[in-house]
């Protein structure tokens, strides 16, 4: 799996996150599913295709359970770039569940429901790509009334409203805040909460924003806990720019970590001329 995969997982695998996800988007807020209810699903699962054992992976999947009864198996799909056949994937990741299940069935388990949700990151544009299997295969209309259609449960994290924003409890308030921000006005301007992963929330961000916003190198300060919220994360890295003598140099990777411009801060760092350039532009004396 690559790195999106991989950093993506650390933040939503938490409980606190996962299960609060579901509540905000779910259930409107309401607390219904509780993180000590939650148990870990092995995200990998295999099928058998031309003969050959295959392995299927999912982002992050969960089992709910109540009282040691299993209410349902629930899967999270993240997407930066969109799929026009992310129907036929939640399609093989919710069969390929209920398959496991069903051999099962043997021990005495009884089957349970299978949810996924995707969650879509783009802040550039709604998603346009088919929600349904109908819109996604092209069916002759004598077989449609023999063809099962399912949707899949897509939330455009970039496009919720303020008041669905404020729903979340978790550090995924901070992730969810941070696309719309960049949607509505195309710069972020991080609150004072305190974010109880931060590491992860930044690695996240870092990762899911393609225009590389946030630096992939956290420094010791965050690892260790010194660093409690984004707001303090940011004043940080420019103090400690300020105190190196470099104060024009602060002001400049204020600006242009505002603006998501971090190609032009790397060169800045390398490039002189081009430094001076850019000090120009935004007149910084």
């Amino acid at each position: 799996m690559g790195e999106k995969d991989i950093t993506e997982k650390t933040l939503e695998s938490y409980n606190d996150v996962f299960a609060d996800i579901l509540n905000a988007l779910l259930f409107n807020g309401k607390q219904v599913v509780d993180p000590k209810d939650l148990e870990d699903r092995n995200p990998h699962s295999f099928y058998k295709a031309d003969g050959k054992i295959r392995e299927l992976e999912r982002d992050v999947v969960k089992r709910w359970k109540k009282h040691n009864i299993r209410i349902a198996c629930i899967g999270m799909e993240n997407q930066t770039d969109q799929d026009p056949y992310m129907v036929l994937r939640v399609a093989g990741y919710d069969g390929t569940e209920y398959r496991v299940q069903i051999n099962n069935l043997r021990t005495g388990e009884k089957p349970y429901p299978v949810i996924t949700i995707v969650l879509y990151f783009g802040y550039k544009g709604r998603w346009n790509q088919p929600k349904t299997l109908y819109e996604t295969l092209d069916i002759p209309e004598e077989l449609r009334p023999y063809v099962n259609d399912m949707r899949i449960n897509l939330f455009e994290i970039a496009y919720l409203t303020r008041e669905q924003v404020n729903l979340f409890k978790s550090d995924f308030r901070v992730v969810a805040d941070y696309f719309v921000q960049m949607r509505e006005k195309g710069e972020y301007n991080p609150g004072n909460e305190v974010v109880q992963h931060i590491q992860e929330v930044l690695q996240l961000l870092n990762v899911m924003d393609k225009e590389k916003r946030f630096e992939d190198n956290l420094n010791e300060d965050i690892v260790k806990g010194k660093v409690s919220n984004m707001s303090e994360w940011l004043d940080k890295v420019i103090k400690t720019s300020e105190e190196k003598g470099e104060n024009r140099m602060g002001k400049l990777m204020k600006i242009l970590l505002k603006q998501g411009r971090t190609e032009d801060l790397n060169r800045a760092v390398d490039d002189s001329e081009f430094r001076d350039q850019l000090f120009q532009e935004f007149q910084i004396a």
